[in-house]
Formats: structure tokens, sequence, C-alpha cells
């Protein structure tokens, strides 16, 4: 009975999604509390990522919780205020 929304966000890698559920965005490796994902790789391109995360996600509303593949939760809004990569 749950819908899922599939939001493609490359950048980490070329086919990378984040699933939203309700009010909740499970952002994998894309988005980080404090962070980005790592663009390191020869398939990332941090300037995608920026983008995807840009344009895709913080456009949800502030109080949208956020789940990393890694690491603690967060919401849209702190990441907005706080993470250094997208100011």
């Amino acid at each position: 009975g749950l819908a899922l929304e599939v939001i493609h966000t490359p950048g980490h890698t070329p086919g990378s999604i984040c699933v939203k559920v309700g009010n909740i965005i499970f952002t994998g490796d894309a988005l980080f509390n404090g962070g980005i994902g790592r663009t390191d790789f020869s398939y990332g391109d941090e300037k995608l990522l920026l983008k995807s995360i840009r344009e895709r996600l913080l456009d949800f509303s502030d109080d949208t919780i956020i789940y990393p593949g890694h690491g603690p939760h967060s919401t849209i809004g702190e990441e907005k205020r706080t993470n250094p990569f997208l100011s």
C-alpha cells in the first residue's frame, strides 16, 4: 500500500536514484548528513551530482527527512543550511 517515487540523481554513478516514500527520501550515496557521495571514480561526476541534488532533491520541503546510505539521517532543510557542498 505504499507509493514509491523514484528520483534519478546521477553523479555518484550514472544510474543513481533516490527513493521517496511519503515525507522520507532514501538518498543512498547522493546526499549525506553534511556531505555528498563520492565522485572520484571513473564514472563519477561531481558537477552532475550537485546539479541532481539541487534540482531534484532540494525542492522538497525543508521538513523532508533524508536517510542516506551511510551515517545519520537529516532533513532537506538542515542540509540546505549546513551542508558545505551546497553553499
